[in-house]
């Protein structure tokens, strides 16, 4: 008997849709807030001398292991030397198919006459400083080095800080160090948490000030993130955080154990990771739940699982179209199409980070190594935000060249408008000028 329900969209009410769709409320209590802004402001105040006895406290690390932060040359060397052959081509080969994606996505230039005499153009300038930070958890993230430090390097980003939290010993993960040395990234603070963004968005001793900060983390870490946005002195942030999610979209070709698997793999991120399959299939429904308890005991992160899979959530719609309605309706973070024609469907999706095509398109290629980049927006906000792009480390500056001709013409507009607005120091800019032309004819 599975423990897992089968829920009937068109027998529940507006009511009981929407709580079924309903994501954990966010882990962004008043505590976590104060107790982030606590930290942010230490770390403002004492520098270094802050960061130390945070990461001590919450990463428990033994002080005498604290007095070096940055990451040193023997560390980078230990690092290669202790993973294995495959795992650094792995990397590599990542690194490739990320830079590949990457590098296709550089902006054309853009210039416009507008009418005669008016030219507007935009010109791109790379983020001068950034900031990429690593969680370093219950397992080290080589992929999230690469899907960060690729953009940055191929947009042109000329310092380039990671922070991940270290080891017991002091020690940043041997695969973090490996990724961000073959990303060509050679400084690497060992601090995590929210004081790793308020040494990034502030500056210390060992941590340079940066103008935005890119990457996952925990509640007090995106806390941390949103509080320094705030801030003009602080640093910009990258995307709005949630649960890790994924939602499946199938028919009756799927195959209930590719479609388990997949619910799996994001159910074990986290307690509270989302993983919903909506499907016009009973017996995809059916079999899928029971495929879960079957794939489930096979699993290493039971502790994790245990929690996460009750929050899996089986929806049985009438027509394909209806399931992607509901899709829509969630905004998923990972949408998977395993339908006949995926990519029939592809046109009717509004809102999802990132789609994944077909029986054949696991997840967890975004994550790691596809191309595609896979820091992208959770808890709904796929609705009106986009995942990571090259686009994100640089600036899109517009330019206006406007010659006496076109002054001319145009100038007369642009006085009346602002007197529309009761803004005559503004109409004036313009006549001072008009009169200057009319003068020299």
């Amino acid at each position: 008997m599975s423990r897992i329900a089968i829920h009937h969209w068109a027998r529940l009410d507006t009511a009981a849709r929407a709580q079924l769709l309903s994501r954990p409320r966010a882990a962004q209590s008043d505590e976590v807030v104060t107790q982030a802004r606590a930290i942010v402001d230490a770390v403002r105040v004492e520098g270094d001398a802050a960061v130390r006895r945070y990461t001590a406290r919450y990463d428990r690390v033994a002080a005498d292991r604290l007095a070096t932060l940055r990451a040193s040359p023997a560390e980078f060397a230990a690092a290669r030397a202790a993973l294995a052959p495959e795992a650094v081509a792995a990397i590599a080969r990542a690194i490739t198919n990320v830079e590949a994606y990457h590098a296709a996505q550089q902006p054309a230039p853009l210039a416009v006459e507008t009418m005669p005499g008016v030219r507007c153009e935009r010109i791109v300038r790379p983020i001068t400083s950034v900031g990429l930070y690593v969680p370093s958890g219950s397992a080290p993230l080589p992929s999230t080095v690469v899907m960060l430090a690729v953009p940055a390097r191929l947009a042109g980003c000329r310092q380039r800080i990671l922070c991940t939290a270290p080891d017991a010993e002091g020690r940043a993960a041997p695969a973090v160090l490996v990724a961000a040395q073959l990303c060509g990234i050679d400084t690497v603070i060992k601090i995590g948490g929210a004081q790793a963004i308020a040494a990034l968005a502030y500056g210390t001793e060992s941590v340079p000030k940066v103008d935005k900060i890119f990457g996952p983390g925990n509640a007090w870490v995106t806390a941390a993130k949103q509080i320094v946005a705030a801030d003009p002195a602080g640093a910009a942030l990258d995307l709005p955080a949630g649960p890790s999610e994924v939602l499946v979209v199938g028919d009756d070709s799927a195959q209930a154990a590719f479609v388990a698997a997949d619910l799996l793999a994001q159910a074990e991120h986290d307690t509270i990771a989302q993983a919903i399959l909506v499907t016009d299939s009973q017996a995809l429904a059916a079999a899928t739940a029971a495929e879960i308890e079957r794939q489930l005991p096979r699993l290493s992160r039971q502790s994790i699982l245990e929690a996460s899979v009750r929050a899996i959530r089986l929806i049985v719609t009438d027509d394909l179209d209806t399931a992607m309605s509901v899709s829509n309706a969630y905004a998923p973070e990972h949408l998977i199409l395993q339908v006949r024609e995926p990519r029939r469907q592809l046109d009717a999706v509004e809102s999802a980070g990132s789609v994944f095509l077909g029986a054949w398109s696991p997840e967890p290629l975004g994550d790691y190594c596809s191309g595609a980049n896979h820091v992208l927006p959770t808890y709904g906000h796929a609705r009106a935000c986009s995942g990571l792009s090259l686009a994100d480390f640089s600036k899109r500056i517009t330019v206006q060249d406007v010659s006496a001709a076109g002054l001319a013409a145009l100038g007369p507009t642009a006085a009346t408008l602002a007197r529309l607005e009761g803004l005559d120091a503004h109409a004036a800019a313009v006549e001072r000028r008009l009169e200057a032309i009319g003068d020299a004819r």
